[in-house]
């Protein structure tokens, strides 16, 4: 198998916004594939532009990107107040890459990282993942209501 790379961006990953850069701080197109990776592998980021992705990653605390040699095949990002409350989000393993224990290192990495590790509420949305995050002691919550507010 090719090389794997996890990678932990810097806040607002300026390298892969801007220089579309993966593994070795090499460019290799990364903004495209995070795109067409959301595109080919989720229902809720089908339609995500590589303009909205810049501004959905300058304004995260967490970013972290895995490679197999130089495609990006993993995604996932966190926001928090750093004591109280955070969210994962755009967690997403390609399907061709399910089940090689890839979503758990993602998750992992984003649980163990300084802005997150101590925050006190962490929530999570999904649709079909409930068995494999409860792995990470996430817990159904039927005692609150989900309410979004769409523009």
């Amino acid at each position: 198998m090719k090389d794997i790379s996890l990678i932990i961006h810097s806040k607002g990953a300026i390298g892969l916004r801007f220089l579309g850069l993966g593994p070795n701080l090499k460019p290799t197109n990364g903004l495209n594939k995070l795109q067409k990776l959301l595109e080919r592998n989720t229902f809720w980021a089908k339609s995500r532009t590589n303009s909205d992705l810049k501004k959905c990653l300058a304004n995260s605390d967490v970013i972290i990107s895995l490679w197999v040699g130089n495609e990006i095949v993993g995604f996932g990002r966190a926001l928090t107040d750093g004591i109280y409350r955070g969210v994962l989000w755009d967690i997403v393993i390609d399907k061709n890459h399910q089940g090689k224990g890839f979503g758990t290192l993602i998750v992992n990495n984003l649980l163990s990282s300084k802005k997150i590790k101590n925050t006190k509420k962490l929530y999570l949305m999904t649709t079909n993942k409930k068995n494999f995050y409860s792995q990470f002691n996430f817990e159904e919550v039927t005692s609150q209501d989900l309410m979004i507010r769409k523009i």
